[in-house]
């Protein structure tokens, strides 16, 4: 299997696991990081904050062992990585992924 350079941070390495998610939410804006994450908040403090520099990939699976889990990340980062530079919010699925870009709500009808 390819290795595929990404910088990535779990947040026990950073000793942010019991930190509220506005803390880690703020941490990935600061640092320009895409919020991996099951937790549906993340989504929403995305849409709230209109900040268009962290994105949100949401996983909702039914499969969440980690090779499944890895594979549907990599195939999101390829489909999905302009929309994730420029601020999204994907939601994965089991066989796809939906695109919402931040700010929500602007452009929208």
């Amino acid at each position: 299997m390819a290795t595929q350079a990404h910088d990535a941070k779990h947040l026990r390495d950073e000793g942010l696991q019991r930190s509220p998610d506005g803390v880690i939410f703020a941490k990935a804006v600061a640092e320009d990081r895409v919020v991996l994450t099951f937790d549906l908040d993340f989504g929403e403090i995305a849409a709230l904050t209109k900040s268009r520099k962290a994105s949100v990939i949401l996983f909702r699976l039914h499969n969440t062992r980690t090779p499944h889990v890895i594979d549907r990340l990599a195939r999101t980062l390829a489909d999905c990585a302009d929309a994730l530079e420029k601020g999204a919010v994907v939601v994965v699925e089991e066989s796809r992924q939906r695109v919402r870009f931040l700010p929500i709500g602007q452009g929208e009808e």
